[in-house]
């Protein structure tokens, strides 16, 4: 069935005035020193059924639902989603994780650990926000939670830790190292509880994981050195940047697809595809900056103002739910993480602005709300509550460290 000029017409408007209002919105967000993401959202809430569609709701149909165009900026929103978890991918330098050793393994491992066992736990205590068919989902649902307490938003670290001068720091080191050794084993967890829900294919779950688990290894290992042995020749025989760009996001898209086609989302192909392209030292940093400015300057607003095209925030908005939440993702990473850097040797107050830094979600648990939702684990509620927990746990992590390390004596 082909789209009709009208439909074109409308997804043009609609892509046009997504960009523009996350641009101002992000632009706002950024002259009071808040994440972009924060301004993208705000501009799909505004946008969304929350506020434009409940004041103008004819104009709000006319605009974003008119036919099939809906339809394909779905398809934009997905491919956005691909590729922000293939940036995320290439912040991981597996070469810095080994450097932290021992630290770094007792601070990912009880950062982990202690929000997991948090976030396992809500299901069960919060039942009526809850509803499962069938325990088999109730476990998934209970999964899912405990990743989403767990799992760190890499990018979001990066940038606090730059902004606070202590990327190179010590102390830097440790929760970027800890944030990739989490988000690695964060994402293939997912992966798995993802494989429980059945997807549409003809795969069973036992074959789903173990090709997840052997594509993981193969990307990190083998997949690893042959990018790195090939690198040095597109970069010699192909228009820079052009040729390292289009193939790296070729690359993107069919390990995002293989991923897809097992039964996990596409998104852990892209994550593992940019973790083994990201680790070669023949990937400059300039074609990284590049990758980085493209995607989130053009998907990436578009995937965060269709968040709040998605959902209406004021309906489902519940207060004691998403304190809740947030109480528990500041505990589980406060007390974890915490817990792990002073085990590794760093002082109170260091431990400390350690859970802080880990803290931070942004646009990673924003991205695993999404999938949770399409797949029915959670329902609007706890997105929108998820989606709060993301923005505030973002925004507060660099001013908790940086309070934190007032007073800390200069080493």
């Amino acid at each position: 069935m082909r789209i009709s000029h009208h439909e074109i017409t409308a997804l043009l408007i609609q892509l046009g005035v997504m960009l523009l209002v996350g641009r101002l919105f992000s632009e706002l967000a950024r002259k009071l020193k808040q994440p972009a993401v924060v301004g993208e959202i705000l501009a799909g809430i505004i946008l969304g059924p929350t506020l434009l569609g409940y004041f103008q709701p004819e104009l709000f149909e006319k605009i974003f639902h008119l036919g099939q165009s809906s339809l394909v900026l779905d398809g934009f929103v997905q491919v956005a989603v691909v590729l922000l978890l293939f940036i995320a991918g290439l912040e991981v330098d597996l070469h810095i994780v080994w450097q932290q050793g021992k630290q770094a393994l007792f601070t990912s491992f009880f950062g982990l650990v202690i929000p997991f066992a948090f976030g396992f736990a809500l299901p069960y205590f919060l039942n009526d926000y809850f509803v499962a068919a069938t325990d088999h989902t109730r476990l998934a649902q209970a999964l899912f939670m405990g990743i989403s307490m767990a799992i760190t938003a890499l990018p979001v670290i990066v940038r606090i830790l730059m902004d606070l001068n202590m990327f190179k720091s010590k102390m830097g080191m440790l929760v970027i190292s800890s944030a990739m050794i989490t988000d690695l084993v964060g994402w293939l967890v997912l992966s798995v509880v993802l494989s429980m829900m059945g997807r549409m294919n003809e795969m069973s779950w036992f074959n789903t994981l173990w090709l997840t688990l052997g594509f993981t290894l193969l990307m990190l290992t083998i997949g690893r050195a042959l990018i790195n042995k090939a690198l040095p020749w597109v970069n010699k025989y192909t228009a820079w940047p052009g040729g390292l760009l289009s193939i790296s996001l070729a690359l993107c898209f069919l390990a995002a697809a293989f991923t897809e086609y097992i039964g996990i989302h596409a998104i852990f192909g892209a994550f593992i595809i940019g973790v083994a392209l990201g680790d070669s030292e023949h990937l400059p940093e300039r074609a990284k900056e590049i990758v980085h400015q493209f995607i989130n300057n053009i998907f990436a607003p578009l995937f965060f103002v269709a968040i709040g095209l998605k959902v209406n925030f004021a309906a489902n908005f519940d207060f004691v739910l998403t304190i809740i939440i947030i109480i528990i993702a500041f505990a589980g990473k406060i007390i974890g993480s915490g817990f792990g850097a002073r085990l590794g040797g760093f002082t109170l107050r260091e431990s400390l602005a350690v859970g802080f830094g880990m803290n931070a979600r942004g646009a990673i648990e924003i991205v695993l709300g999404l999938v949770a939702l399409e797949y029915g684990l959670i329902n609007e509620t706890i997105f929108v509550s998820l989606v709060i927990m993301a923005l505030v746990t973002s925004m507060s992590s660099g001013p908790l460290m940086k309070l934190v390390l007032k007073f800390q004596p200069k080493k």
